[in-house]
């Protein structure tokens, strides 16, 4: 069986809060670390180096075989900062309105108040201030301390937190088992980020047993609930035949869902495939522009593909010029292209320049 083409992350950023995902894109990922102050979107990720075909109506991208997951590293877990979860009452809502404003301090305060009544969300809202060091200096042993009693209470967001603070081996010794537990435990109460790490799990083979039909049942449970990085992954289920019987119409239409939430990876994924009226009509105008805003977002595959459809005019008039621009940007994040470097030798020496200029400048203003 063929898998899709799936890397897990495997670095642990330790200056970041704690609770995280693990990710899933093609083919590879450069994780953001977590902002201390405010809650960081979720980051963008590359695609393994490809070259794409010269042909003059199709961008494609090139199948890589998918690694083994036997040779994989076992998953851990970078530390991104999860959503505060939504309160239930007026009083817990003035702790989350805190927090939402950045008044971390102020949030602490109340929620530490709410927790000695046994209010379940503000022990997690506790959790989160601690293990994120916000409002108060950071403490893995405190944040389990009070995610364990807001999970021993029922409370999903916990779970979840605790199942990765528990893999990362924060706050405590690396405990897989008890991370898997919790992870169910919070993928059955609905939770959507354990759904999406639990595939992952099972689709990696190694702290569980490999099981993509499993896998596919659960990507798709945090699909339909909204969570962008299960709805890309799950489309790339559909496209591959992996765990789901083939289907590119509700493989595009994922992936078009993911792309409406700002997901990279699904929108240069959905942009090739409205150029090439893959499981949806044809519309190449509208994947260009798509392929710009991935670009500008910072995609080196959408630079890649942009570059090729503006200099050789595909779906979009010529530009040389703006062309070559993103083929040199995309080529400083490792995707350069030989067949482009040989077209811009042969560019006229003051297009050429103007090309480098403009590169130097978007490079500049990142």
């Amino acid at each position: 069986m063929t898998l899709p083409r799936i890397t897990l992350l495997a670095t642990l950023l330790l200056a970041a809060p704690a609770a995280a995902q693990l990710q899933i894109t093609p083919p590879a990922t450069i994780p953001s670390p977590g902002s201390e102050k405010q809650k960081p979107k979720e980051p963008a990720k590359e695609s393994a180096k490809e070259k794409p075909k010269a042909a003059p109506h199709t961008i494609t991208k090139k199948k890589e075989p998918a690694p083994k997951p036997s040779a994989s590293p076992s998953p851990t877990l970078p530390a991104t900062v999860i959503p505060a979860p939504t309160p239930d009452n007026p009083n817990v809502d003035l702790v989350f309105g805190a927090y939402q404003r950045g008044q971390y301090k102020t949030a602490f305060d109340l929620a530490s108040a709410r927790a000695q009544t046994g209010d379940a969300k503000a022990m997690t809202m506790l959790g989160e201030l601690y293990s994120n060091a916000m409002g108060i200096r950071r403490d893995y042993a405190k944040a389990v301390e009070w995610y364990k009693r807001a999970s021993d209470a029922g409370d999903r967001e916990a779970m979840f937190a605790l199942a990765m603070l528990r893999i990362a081996g924060r706050g405590g010794p690396v405990d897989k088992g008890e991370a898997v537990k919790l992870m169910a435990s919070a993928a059955k109460l609905g939770e959507p980020k354990a759904a999406y790490n639990l595939a992952l799990l099972y689709l990696d083979g190694q702290t569980l047993p490999q099981d993509v039909k499993r896998s596919a049942e659960l990507l798709r449970q945090a699909a339909d609930a909204g969570l962008p990085e299960a709805q890309y992954a799950l489309a790339t289920f559909y496209k591959e035949g992996t765990g789901v019987p083939k289907d590119a119409e509700r493989s595009v239409r994922l992936l078009q869902a993911a792309s409406l939430a700002d997901n990279v990876d699904a929108e240069v994924e959905y942009a090739i495939a409205m150029f090439n009226g893959t499981g949806t009509p044809k519309n190449q105008p509208a994947a260009v522009a798509l392929l710009r805003k991935a670009s500008r977002q910072g995609s080196a595959i959408a630079q890649n593909r942009l570059a090729w459809v503006l200099i050789n005019g595909m779906g979009t008039p010529v530009d040389k010029i703006e062309g070559f621009k993103w083929h040199l940007v995309a080529k400083t994040s490792g995707k350069g292209d030989p067949e482009l470097d040989k077209q811009l030798a042969d560019l006229p020496a003051d297009d050429r320049a103007k090309a480098e200029a403009a590169a130097r400048k978007w490079l500049g203003n990142k």
